[in-house]
Order: C-alpha cells, then sequence, then structure tokens
C-alpha cells in the first residue's frame, strides 16, 4: 500500500505523515495536497473532491479484497488533513 500511495505523492504533490505501518496496517495524514489547491485555485474543489478523493475507494479494492480503507475527511472538502486508514482484514475461522 506504501508504494502505490508514493505515486501519488510523487513530484512534491502530497505531503503527509505516517501514523502507523505495518504489515496489516497503513495510517497517513495527508497534510498538505496539492491536487485540492489547484482545485481550489479553479474554484471547484467539489470537482476535485469527485474527479480525486472519489477515486480513493475503488483504488483500495485494487489493493485486494482484504483490504479496506476509511477515511472521515478530506482537505479537498476544507478539513485540515486527509484521514488515510488501510486496514487488511483478517479472515474469519
Amino acid at each position: 500500500m506504501a508504494s502505490a500511495f508514493a505515486g501519488y505523492a510523487a513530484g512534491d504533490a502530497l505531503d503527509f505523515l505516517a501514523r502507523e505501518q505495518s504489515h496489516n496496517t497503513f495510517e497517513i495524514d495527508v497534510t498538505r495536497c496539492r491536487y485540492a489547491e489547484f482545485y481550489q485555485e479553479l474554484g471547484v474543489p467539489e470537482l476535485g473532491f469527485l474527479l480525486v478523493c472519489s477515486a480513493d475507494f475503488p483504488m483500495a479494492e485494487g489493493f485486494g479484497a482484504d483490504i479496506k480503507l476509511t477515511r472521515s475527511q478530506t482537505i479537498m472538502q476544507g478539513a485540515s488533513h486527509c484521514d488515510f486508514r488501510y486496514r487488511r482484514q483478517r479472515e474469519q475461522d
């Protein structure tokens, strides 16, 4: 998950803090988002949310059926940071 996220952060596109990283967990807070800045400068942050942020959940599904993403806020919607929480769901016995 970390390597896939690095692609989105390439070229200084994102500033982020890793909160936790393990085999089953990848938690980060994006503290600055150049994508959000771009759409805010255009005056259409809601379009940015639809085009950029909405893709985060389908992308997480691509990591595997056992990976779940939760995110309660985004910079694009006016929050101070985006809180990405990826977790590997363990199979139930």
